[in-house]
């Protein structure tokens, strides 16, 4: 980079597509270095950042794990941290005060939210006890069973611990319950299918505590075989709007948030909320909402300084070939 450096930020999961919205958003901002972490680093994943650095092989748990972090921090004088995947999120809001003290800072939501947001059942239980619309859910391997508490199938059988629409599968009869249920392990539960697959939307805000959040930018979107949304469109609805104020008045989220909804009626039901950034980060930013930017803004001032101009629009997401040659040409 020309530009003198003011910050050095970590991103996560830099080889995903997280990561890399993550850095796309980073780029809108003069002066930023990236330093770009992940399992794997290929060279697509160094095109996204100043440094690329692999994570060692071993376990979370690991305190050799920690100590990579430590001295990670300590060598790039890394000013923010930034987590793309939801695992880097639960290990670093378990260790943050140790790579806080420092001076660094990373953008972690709640703990509580977290947590909650880890189990989706559980999340549901705690939406449906604050008097949000909930959708019909229910463990059961009994299909008359299933059938009395959910309607006419199909059924949805979802991970209750997952990320995107991994592992999620429409069940139409008994022999599909039986074999999903099994293979699924101790993992899954089951829920009535809501609305259609044209009216799902996914909803970034900006958490700021007690404070109002920034936002929020509703997509009306369509995913990828993938599971990460490959169509969108920036929409206007109040119903889905003055849900997602509600759930974040209830919930009060920090930082980046990402909350998913289908319409039914009259009612916006809540599918679940990411406490991260999410997939679509990238596009959010592509419209004026740049979650990266806020990030660096709050965790810097406490609150977020810039005023969001939304733009309205539609994207698509398409694959491109990343070549790199190597030696003489054939």
């Amino acid at each position: 980079m020309t530009e003198t450096v003011t910050s050095t930020v970590v991103v996560t999961g830099i080889g995903a597509l997280i990561g890399q919205g993550i850095a796309r958003s980073l780029r809108h901002i003069k002066g930023i270095r990236i330093v770009g972490v992940d399992r794997r680093i290929t060279d697509l994943a160094r095109s996204f950042c100043d440094i690329a650095v692999q994570k060692p092989d071993m376990a979370e748990t690991d305190p050799a794990y920690l100590e990579f972090w430590a001295r990670l921090v300590q060598q790039h004088r890394v000013d923010v941290v930034l987590p793309g995947l939801s695992v880097d999120v639960a290990f670093l809001s378990s260790v943050a005060p140790d790579l806080q003290r420092g001076g660094c800072a990373i953008m972690l939501n709640r703990r509580e939210l977290i947590d909650l947001c880890a189990d989706k059942q559980i999340f549901g239980e705690a939406l449906s006890a604050a008097g949000f619309p909930t959708i019909p859910t229910i463990r059961t391997t009994n299909w008359d069973e299933a059938c009395d508490a959910l309607g006419a199938p199909p059924f949805l059988l979802k991970p209750r611990r997952g990320e995107g629409s991994a592992g999620i599968v429409r069940l139409q009869d008994a022999g599909d319950l039986d074999y999903w249920a099994r293979k699924s392990g101790d993992n899954w539960m089951l829920q009535r299918i809501v609305g259609r697959d044209d009216e799902e939307y996914t909803v970034g805000l900006f958490g700021q505590g007690a404070d109002d959040p920034v936002g929020p930018i509703i997509f009306r979107r369509t995913l990828a075989r993938a599971g990460h949304t490959g169509f969108a469109e920036v929409v206007e609805n109040e119903v889905i709007r003055e849900m997602a104020l509600r759930i974040a008045t209830h919930f009060v989220p920090v930082g980046p948030t990402n909350l998913q909804f289908r319409l039914e009626g009259e009612n916006a039901y809540l599918l679940e909320i990411n406490p991260r950034f999410s997939s679509s980060c990238s596009l959010r930013t592509a419209f004026g909402f740049n979650e990266a930017l806020m990030s660096l803004e709050y965790l810097r001032h406490g609150r977020v300084l810039t005023e969001v101009h939304l733009r309205g629009g539609r994207a698509w997401r398409y694959n491109e070939d990343f070549v790199r040659h190597d030696g003489d040409h054939f």
